[in-house]
């Protein structure tokens, strides 16, 4: 049980549940390919049944961390920071970027849009879910619409989140993947009679990498 004091910090955005943090090559969507530090924080109610980090949902298995210790870890490997989740919008981001930012950081964010964006971002990478929309703020400076596709109807709703983003918003679809096999020639199907999208695929799944 956390204290009064580490609750305060927590909410003030100064404490982050950190679940884990780590040096890697970022598997999907626009900037697939290249080196970036990912910081994970703990805490999503949104629920998606093939989530592969469900171990992020309960933010109290996930220790409240100093975001200056946080930081510090994060800029002796990289520049380009990717924080990710659960759900990060769960919790105030304004510190924690402005920070990263200051010091010399290009900082991005992997959400689903369900809460109130908070922070400052050089790339917002919006994943949106149907069990929980978006807020409407957050489709106009959307960078990238990344569009799980688990079913035939999740190409429905991926035009109607397409519909609502900006007309420079990168779109993807990318297959779930558990259902990759199946899903995958749908979406190829789809991507060439629709060709404003694009296939994102979980290339760090297929390199063994985290």
């Amino acid at each position: 049980m956390i204290t009064e004091e580490t609750q305060e910090l927590v909410d003030k955005g100064i404490m982050l549940p950190l679940m884990e943090e780590f040096y890697t090559i970022q598997g999907e969507g626009f900037h697939k390919g290249t080196a970036a530090y990912f910081i994970r924080i703990g805490g999503c109610d949104v629920g998606c049944h093939w989530c592969d980090v469900k171990e992020s949902w309960d933010a109290g298995l996930h220790p409240p961390t100093h975001i200056g210790k946080i930081i510090e870890n994060a800029i002796s490997s990289s520049k380009t920071i990717v924080i990710t989740g659960g759900e990060p919008l769960t919790w105030n981001m304004a510190p924690l970027t402005t920070n990263l930012r200051e010091r010399g950081c290009k900082v991005h964010i992997e959400t689903s849009g369900a809460y109130k964006l908070s922070g400052e971002w050089d790339w917002i990478c919006l994943s949106p879910k149907k069990i929980k929309l978006p807020t409407e703020e957050i489709y106009p400076v959307a960078n990238e619409l990344k569009v799980i596709v688990f079913n035939k109807h999740d190409l429905e709703f991926a035009e109607e989140q397409a519909a609502k983003v900006g007309k420079d918003c990168i779109l993807y679809l990318q297959p779930e993947w558990s259902k990759r096999e199946k899903i995958i020639p749908l979406i190829v199907d789809y991507v060439m009679k629709n060709p404003k999208w694009k296939v994102s695929l979980q290339t760090h799944k297929y390199l063994n990498i985290p």
